[in-house]
């Protein structure tokens, strides 16, 4: 039998800054057996120019992400499994490989992926260890899936702007497991990664990080984190509704007191949140302001 193939399908509006490293990226994998699909918002920039150097599947799609997203993942994809990206993400080099061959041995129904934000300022290492923390949690949303099980769900709901990543792990769950991709830290590659140098230069070393997303949010910036913050919450009442108040995972997703100590310190994570001391300080400062925006949401 031959491998499967794996559909990839990235969201862009006007990335020409970003899109070139995510598609250098994907085109680095060690699973060869990839087709990728570029799901553009009118872009306006050079990111279709760039785009179409890597593939010729291309296609316009607006205005929202998961609009986009579900386009390209039960529309246009060919693929047995589908994974989706934003235009700012770079995959290591073995992280489809790692994936399929997770699921094809343990059969889950979809897998998180470990997220690494690149940055080199004070706020970018926070937000990067406060995200360490969320992988595998109710915080976390999987990103790679079998396609027949998302296509089963209706994939993401696309009248939710923001919690609609929650929306598909609940919709997933009932079907089968979501597992978490262990990080890996072997690449043996004969030829070094080529964005080896870039990711290096943006505050990370990738060794035993070879099957991690790198989240290329460019340096930290407060407003511009607390607007997008805020911009996602503005559906939060609509999912809640959806499932009810008192789902187990949504009483964490909007727990003051698991959000500010349950998710760093369930399953022994304690011990290494404690090792970072200079880091703590800045995680709650970020929590606090986040949980500001959220009452005045509100109120």
């Amino acid at each position: 039998m031959s491998p499967p193939l794996a559909s990839i399908i990235i969201t862009t509006k006007n990335e020409e800054k970003n899109i070139g490293n995510c598609l250098l990226s994907i085109t680095e994998q060690t699973y060869p057996h990839l087709e990728i699909i570029i799901v553009d918002n009118h872009s306006s920039d050079r990111t279709r120019e760039i785009a179409l150097k890597f593939t010729d599947k291309f296609f316009l799609k607006g205005p929202e992400r998961s609009g986009q997203r579900n386009y390209g993942m039960i529309e246009v994809a060919k693929g047995k499994y589908v994974m989706f990206l934003d235009a700012d993400m770079i995959l290591g080099p073995k992280t489809v490989e790692t994936c399929i061959s997770m699921v094809e041995s343990e059969k889950w129904a979809a897998l998180h992926i470990p997220e690494c934000i690149l940055g080199k300022n004070y706020f970018s290492r926070v937000r990067r260890f406060e995200r360490s923390f969320y992988n595998g949690t109710v915080i976390d949303g999987a990103r790679f899936f079998k396609k027949s099980i998302f296509v089963d769900v209706g994939g993401f709901d696309e009248t939710l702007s923001g919690p609609e990543d929650w929306d598909i792990d609940k919709k997933i769950k009932k079907i089968g497991p979501i597992g978490l991709l262990p990080l890996s830290p072997y690449y043996s590659e004969d030829t070094p990664w080529k964005l080896s140098k870039f990711i290096i230069n943006h505050g990370v070393n990738p060794s035993g990080k070879w099957n991690c997303i790198f989240h290329n949010e460019a340096e930290f910036n407060l407003i511009e984190y607390l607007s997008k913050k805020k911009y996602y919450s503005t559906n939060l009442d609509s999912y809640t509704k959806k499932w009810g108040k008192n789902d187990p995972d949504i009483c964490k997703q909007i727990s003051i007191l698991y959000r500010f100590f349950g998710v760093f310190l369930e399953n022994s994570r304690w011990k290494r949140f404690l090792l970072n001391p200079y880091l703590i300080p800045g995680v709650y400062l970020l929590r606090f302001l986040v949980g500001l925006q959220f009452l005045r949401r509100n109120f």
